[in-house]
């Protein structure tokens, strides 16, 4: 499969006109030899439809509709163009207090509807867990995202990087792809894929820098 390089503007930015100039930046770098994915905000996916760049939201829901105020689900997703779905931040794991029960229900949900869903593990135990609960299809994406890389500037050391990602695929079968995230950049980006062995990218603060992504994607496009 292409790279899939995946970005999470998370809570940006700030105003619609900001986040359809950031978007028309991406869709302006033409690639052939990967795939990119945008993950904004809920509110400015409707307005953000290109052909050339796929849609991705950064939460779902675990039901398909009901008495769940301020919850979407994924068939709302797809009715609005999205293709992917994240699942699992350590951030919603740690200041939304999302417990591995509510992240199997939204990922066996996802799965079942045809969402390619990117479940981010920070660790096998993480992942171990997650997989007691988890009916798996190909439409199953992992990110690994060690917790000490996450906004920090300090990305994983390839090494680690290289044997975590070793370590779970031992857990899973060949063909779903693991993804690596933490302080990605253009430096070190195409070094994770090349050197490190993953099949692509969830870019966290590089994606909302026109310039610096632009580089992420051009660096892999080239490889």
């Amino acid at each position: 499969m292409k790279p899939l390089i995946v970005a999470n503007w998370k809570c940006n930015p700030k105003s619609l006109f900001e986040a359809k100039k950031l978007f028309d930046s991406v869709v302006k770098k033409k690639t052939k030899n990967l795939t990119a994915v945008i993950c904004p905000p809920f509110v400015y996916l409707p307005e953000l439809k290109k052909s050339s760049v796929k849609l991705g939201a950064q939460n779902v829901f675990f039901e398909e509709k009901g008495a769940y105020t301020g919850e979407i689900s994924p068939l709302m997703l797809k009715s609005i163009g999205c293709s992917y779905v994240i699942i699992g931040h350590s951030e919603r794991r740690k200041h939304l207090k999302e417990t591995e029960e509510m992240i199997g229900k939204k990922v066996n949900l996802s799965l079942k509807l045809g969402l390619k869903t990117i479940l981010c593990i920070a660790d096998l135990k993480q992942l171990k867990n997650n997989l007691k609960r988890i009916k798996l299809n190909e439409n199953l994406i992992l990110a690994y995202e060690p917790v000490f890389a996450i906004g920090t500037g300090k990305a994983c050391s390839l090494s680690q990087a290289k044997r975590m990602r070793m370590a779970i695929k031992k857990e899973l079968p060949k063909d779903i792809p693991v993804l690596y995230g933490g302080s990605v950049d253009s430096q070190n980006a195409g070094k994770y894929i090349k050197e490190a062995g993953f099949q692509g990218l969830l870019v966290g603060s590089a994606s909302l820098k026109p310039n610096e992504f632009s580089k992420i994607l051009g660096n892999i496009d080239k490889a």
